[in-house]
Order: C-alpha cells, then sequence, then structure tokens
C-alpha cells in the first residue's frame, strides 16, 4: 500500500483515507493506492469499501506536478475501471471539492455521500482538455445528457445540493467525510445493497449533437475543448461503454496535442507564478482593515465594492454631500447585483451598505485608515491636490494608493512627505467584477507596502500583476501600441468593422474600436491631446478622424454612438454612418491611398504591434517576467485565453517570422516598426519568451 492512501478494515468495511496534503491531488502513489486498497479489500473479505478524503477536500484534481511529463502507470481511467470493478459496493464520501479527476473517481465508485458544502465539478475545459477518465461516458449515463453537457462544456462547480438534485450524488449529511461514509457503507451492507456500476446503466438518450455542437463552439469564441466534449458526450449516447472510453481517449489525445491545451496551460501556471516575487521573499504586508477612497464614480464605487465584499471597511471622500450620497448610491446597485446573484444575502447587503461604508465630503474622516485608494480625475495636478490632503490627514503607516491608468507614480509620490508609502493601484473597471490589478511600484515604494497591495489584491480575489513606472504601465501602453497599429491600417485602407470581425474571430471578446466605445473615446481623446502636447517623435503617423467624433459629441456606448450606432442596444451595435466619411476625408487630407487588408494580415500586424511593445517592456524591467504581460493582457484586456498570452502566442508562432516582419513593415514605416532590442536578442540567441520565464523562477 502506498502511504498516500491509508487503508483499516472496520466492521467488514475496508476504509481507504486519501493523505496527500495539500489537496490530495492524483498523483501516482494516490492512484496506486487506490487500486493496491481496492485488491486488498477483497482479498480480506470486506463487504464494502469507503474511499475518502483526509484533510480539507476530497481529490481535488490532478497532480499538477505531473503536467508535461510521461504519463505513469496507474493511468487515472485504469484506477476509475479498477475501483467500479470492484466485486463489493464501493462509497465515496466526499468533502470540500471533487473536480475533474476527482469526481471521475467518485463516479467510477457505486454510491456517493457528501456533505452540505462539498462542490463538485469537471473544468477540464478550461485547460484545453476534456475529462478523460470516463467523466465524458459515466455522467451523462448517470444525470442524462442535458446535465452532463452543462457540467462538463462549461466546466462549472456546483454545490453538493444541485449534485443531488441531478441525481449525481445520492445522499447529503452532515459530519466528518469519515463517519458519514461510514455509516452510509454500514447500513447499505445491513440492506444487501449490490454494485452500482455506472458503466453498466443503460446509454442516455441523446440529443442534436451537431447543432449543440455548434452552439457550444460560438458561444466558446473558437475554443475547441468544450465542443469537442461534446463529441465525446454523444459517443456515450451512441456506443457501448468501451467503444465510448475510446472515443472519449482519441478526443482527449487530440486536445492533449493541440496549441490551445498549450496556451490554457501556460495561462493556468502563469497565474499561479505571477504574484510570486523574489523582493517580496520574507516580506510581511501591513495589516489593512479599513481603508479610504477618494471619488465615488464608476472606479472608485467600484473599488469600494471590492473591498466591502471582501470583509474591509470603507470611507468614501467625495467634493460634496450630493455626490457623495451619489456614490452611495452606486455602491448599492453594485452590492445589489451581488445579492441578486446569490454572493451575499440580505442582512449582509444591509450591513455592508450601512455599517461597513461611510461616504463623506471631509478627509478627516481617513485618520483611522490603513490604506487610501485615489480614484479622481486622470489630470496630475488634481491628483497632486488629492495627495497633498491625503499626507495631511493619514496616520504614519498609511499607505497612499493612486488608481491612475498612466501617470507618473513617482511624480505623484514626491508631492508627498512620504514617498515609500505610496503605490499605484491600477484597478480596471468594473472593480468590482475584473480581476486584474496592476501593482505599480515607484523608484522610492517600500518593499512592505508592495507586499500590501499584492495582499489587498489577493483579499480582493484579484490576479496581481507587479509593474514598473512608465506611461502606461504595463497593459495601457501595450494597448497604445497595438491601438495604434489598428489606426494605421484604417488610414491605410481598413475598416473599424473589419477590423473588429477578424479580432473577434481571432478571438478577442471585442475588437479595439468596439472596446473604445465601451470604455469612452474621451479617454482616448484625452491620451491623444496629452502625448500630442507632450511633443510625438518626429516622422511619426498621427490621425484625427477620432478626435472629430468626440468634438461631435460621440463618446461611444454613454452617449449612444462612437464608432458604432447603439440605438438599439450594445448587443444590436451597428456602424455609425459618421464614421467612414470622416476617415476618407482624412486619408484624401494625408494623401493616402487605400489598399485592402486581409484578415489574416490584420491579425498579423496588430499581434506583431502588441508582441514587440511588450519585449520592449520587458527588457526594461516595466514587466519582470514574460509572463506578467500575458496575465495582464488576459485579465484585463480580453485577450483569448486558450492562446495563452502575447508572449505565449509569439512563442508558438515563431519570434523569427514575427522579427522579420517587423522590419519588413519598419521599411515603409521606421518610426512605429522599431524592434524591441530584446526581441532580436532572442531571435539571435536561438531562444524564446518562456526561456525567461523559466530562468526567472530557477
Amino acid at each position: 500500500m502506498s502511504d498516500a492512501i491509508g487503508y483499516e478494515l472496520i466492521d467488514d468495511i475496508a476504509v481507504l483515507a486519501a493523505d496527500n496534503p495539500p489537496v490530495n491531488a492524483l498523483g501516482q502513489a494516490v492512484r496506486q493506492g487506490l487500486v493496491d486498497g481496492i485488491a486488498r479489500a477483497e482479498r480480506e473479505g470486506a463487504k464494502a469499501i469507503l474511499i475518502y478524503g483526509k484533510g480539507r477536500t476530497f481529490f481535488a484534481g490532478a497532480d499538477i506536478r505531473e503536467f508535461g511529463k510521461p504519463p505513469l502507470e496507474p493511468g487515472l481511467p485504469e484506477v476509475c475501471d479498477r475501483i467500479e470493478a470492484a466485486t463489493i459496493p464501493v462509497v465515496v464520501a466526499l468533502h470540500g471539492t471533487a473536480l475533474g479527476g476527482g469526481l471521475e473517481v467518485a463516479l467510477g465508485a457505486h454510491y456517493r455521500i457528501a456533505v452540505p458544502s462539498a462542490r463538485v465539478g469537471l473544468p477540464e475545459v478550461h485547460l484545453g482538455i476534456l475529462p478523460g477518465a470516463g467523466g465524458t461516458q459515466r455522467l451523462p449515463r448517470l444525470v442524462g445528457v442535458d446535465s452532463a453537457l452543462d457540467l462538463i462544456t462549461s466546466g462549472r462547480h456546483v454545490k453538493a445540493g444541485a449534485a443531488k438534485q441531478i441525481g449525481l450524488i445520492d445522499r447529503i449529511e452532515e459530519g466528518e467525510p469519515r463517519e458519514i461514509g461510514l455509516a452510509y457503507a454500514r447500513e447499505l451492507v445491513a440492506e444487501g445493497a449490490p454494485r452500482r456500476a455506472v458503466s453498466e446503466m443503460p446509454n442516455p438518450q441523446g440529443a442534436d449533437f451537431d447543432t449543440v455542437y455548434e452552439q457550444t463552439l460560438a458561444a466558446s469564441r473558437g475554443q475547441i475543448s468544450p465542443a469537442t466534449a461534446v463529441r465525446a458526450v454523444q459517443a456515450a449516447c451512441e456506443l457501448p461503454f468501451e467503444q465510448g472510453m475510446k472515443r472519449e481517449r482519441e478526443l482527449f489525445m487530440e486536445l492533449m496535442n493541440s496549441d490551445q491545451r498549450e496556451g490554457l496551460i501556460h495561462a493556468f501556471f502563469a497565474e499561479r507564478a505571477v504574484a510570486r516575487l523574489p523582493e517580496l521573499d520574507g516580506v510581511a504586508p501591513r495589516s489593512v482593515k479599513a481603508i479610504g477612497v477618494i471619488g465615488g464614480g464608476t472606479m472608485g464605487a467600484g473599488i469600494a465594492t471590492s473591498a466591502l465584499l471582501s470583509g474591509l471597511t470603507v470611507t468614501l471622500v467625495e467634493m460634496s454631500d450630493d455626490a457623495a450620497q451619489a456614490a452611495k448610491g452606486r455602491i448599492g446597485n453594485n452590492l445589489a447585483g451581488a445579492l441578486k446573484r446569490g454572493k451575499i444575502n440580505q442582512e449582509k447587503h444591509d450591513a455592508l451598505l450601512n455599517e461597513a461604508l461611510t461616504v463623506t465630503t471631509s478627509y478627516d474622516d481617513l485618520a483611522r485608515a490603513d490604506l487610501v485608494i485615489e480614484a479622481v480625475f486622470e489630470d496630475m495636478d488634481v491628483k497632486k491636490q488629492v495627495f497633498a490632503k491625503l499626507d495631511a490627514a493619514c496616520k504614519p503607516g498609511a499607505v497612499l494608493a493612486t488608481n491612475t491608468s498612466y501617470l507618473d507614480v513617482n511624480e505623484i509620490a514626491a508631492s508627498t512627505s512620504r514617498p515609500a508609502d505610496v503605490i499605484g493601484l491600477h484597478f480596471f473597471s468594473p472593480a468590482h467584477v475584473m480581476k486584474l490589478l496592476e501593482i505599480v511600484v515607484a523608484d522610492k515604494t517600500a518593499p512592505e507596502v508592495t507586499a500590501t497591495g499584492f495582499a489587498l489584491g489577493k483579499a480582493m480575489g484579484k490576479v496581481s500583476v507587479r509593474a514598473g513606472v512608465c506611461d502606461g504601465f504595463i497593459g495601457n501602453r501595450i494597448l497604445s501600441t497595438y491601438r495604434t497599429a489598428a489606426d494605421h491600417m484604417v488610414l491605410d485602407g481598413a475598416t473599424p468593422y473589419q477590423i473588429d470581425a477578424a479580432l473577434e474571430k481571432f478571438g478577442f471578446a471585442m475588437g479595439p474600436f468596439a472596446v473604445a466605445d465601451l470604455a469612452g473615446l474621451d479617454i482616448g481623446w484625452a491620451v491623444r491631446k496629452r502625448k500630442r502636447a507632450e511633443g510625438l517623435p518626429e516622422g511619426a503617423r498621427d490621425s484625427t478622424y477620432a478626435d472629430k467624433l468626440c468634438e461631435d459629441g460621440h463618446f461611444g456606448q454613454k452617449t449612444g454612438k462612437g464608432y458604432y450606432d447603439y440605438a438599439d442596444g450594445p448587443r444590436k451595435r451597428k456602424p455609425n454612418a459618421e464614421v467612414m466619411p470622416l476617415i476618407e476625408a482624412e486619408r484624401k487630407e494625408q494623401g493616402i491611398t487605400r489598399r485592402d487588408f486581409s484578415d489574416d494580415e490584420i491579425v498579423r500586424r496588430y499581434m506583431a504591434a502588441m508582441v514587440n511593445e511588450a519585449a520592449k517592456v520587458v527588457g526594461e524591467g516595466i514587466a519582470r517576467r514574460p509572463l506578467d504581460v500575458d496575465v495582464t493582457l488576459l485579465y484585463g484586456y480580453g485577450f483569448p485565453r486558450y492562446r495563452g498570452g502575447p508572449m505565449k502566442w509569439a512563442d508558438m508562432q515563431g519570434l523569427e517570422g514575427l522579427l522579420e516582419d517587423i522590419r519588413t513593415w519598419g521599411k515603409e514605416d521606421p518610426v512605429f516598426w522599431q524592434p524591441a532590442p530584446l526581441l532580436e536578442k532572442l531571435v539571435s540567441e536561438g531562444r524564446n519568451f518562456e526561456d525567461l520565464n523559466k530562468e526567472a523562477s530557477a
């Protein structure tokens, strides 16, 4: 027997206890222990078998330490088959989570009992694969096709109550897993209950699988794993169990060998690596229980909402009583949404809004705040005025944070008497929904202040990325560049609508012009005016057609028109008829002869601009690693997760070809298409961005 699986014989019931902390991952030792334990129970004449997990959970899934390595015997499909083939009833007692392979183990058992707080799911599609140990064959037989398709293609987790309702779990009981499992096993033995193998159940009734496949593929924006899983479920309906298992394995291997699986696995590990920074080893964050927020607009209200939902008390400062009450109303609406989605109950909603939140017009009310986040208008003079007031009002040791999207955090910090306490916390709107948080570390930011930023991000459920100080930090700096590439293509002959369509087909949630409409065209207008005032590089291309839209009061969705017309609502956008005449007039004014662009060229130029600027960001140390860029674009800018992020995409495309394209385009526009020194260096050395990630984690 493996040490990872304990064995006891109690009242003729063999008890197999998983003990592989922290999450009882299904590593080789666990798999071998389960197989050995079943065989021993049969040899010793046990009348039933109980499998449960010690610690905080049942089997929470595969062992990520085995990802990318040669498979070790026994494989999980063989383990599940062996559990199901046991000559005596097998019971599993679930607590914590039974996810992926963990749920497939449970499906291999004959009876399933769970504590009320247990959750189950098959999240494999999020890693670019499908359940490969019988999940697509057993689950439809047990719960029916519709419920199985829902769980498998969404990858979502469900609570024990919902799982019992669809027939996935037989019983729910309060108590310790070992005790409720033993009681259930004793009851089954006393009743003479038979083995109940899911694989021996009848084939489930089918669906219109061709239609479901197409609908699933469209809903996942080109990600293939959910739609491929539909075909695996189809096999459960149409084939005998053993043939269905072979079909599941074929489809599983197709996905295992796909670029999408590689991209999604990269995203999975990058998200876990992004907060691991050598500079924070052994650095303790400051305690944060009470925060202040300056400004109660959309961003400030979102930040306040996120903080409240994370268990913090919030004091929000506005300029007038009316503005403060309006801010409270926005926060109330946000919390009402959380109430509607079941994240909080009515009692919690009322307590957060009326007890944990204070709205005020006085900076003096921030005297006890541990951390204050400024979220006012994006203007350096305004922000300096706010920080002067914070410097005077806040207690020593309070962290002073700015939510600026572009401005120089060093300059803001220098306007205070405590620059070591100043940091950038760049939230993304809506801040209570978006998961990305850029933590912008200024020259004089103290290490414990940086650690505090990461601790706050974790408490709020954010994915936090360290960024250095430059115009736009990581995300908005790169955005500015690839958006400029799109603007250049529009001048040269593409339309905003063709570009949006090509990039949405590539997998972006929205194209750049639709995104601009959503954010507000006045934001980009302000940035363009600032950059022109600072002076554009000599020979840089520029355009003003978007400025004319703003001058006419068209700021996007919030005014009903931008690049698109939203008269019929955001979901039924149509091109704004005023846009193309403005573009054509500018082409004429600049003497540009229009040419055609293919969708492939649009994607290639857009992505090359993104990767090239990202390589400059990494090369300058603004992002410490390429994976920091990937996580930023994945969580803040709608980059398709199944492509792994722009740096992973570039690695899979080949850096040499991208550099060659950039150099070719540089002959037409040497100002914009300047190859990143880091990109040139990597190509010359035959290396790629993943090599840099590995070096940083070594």
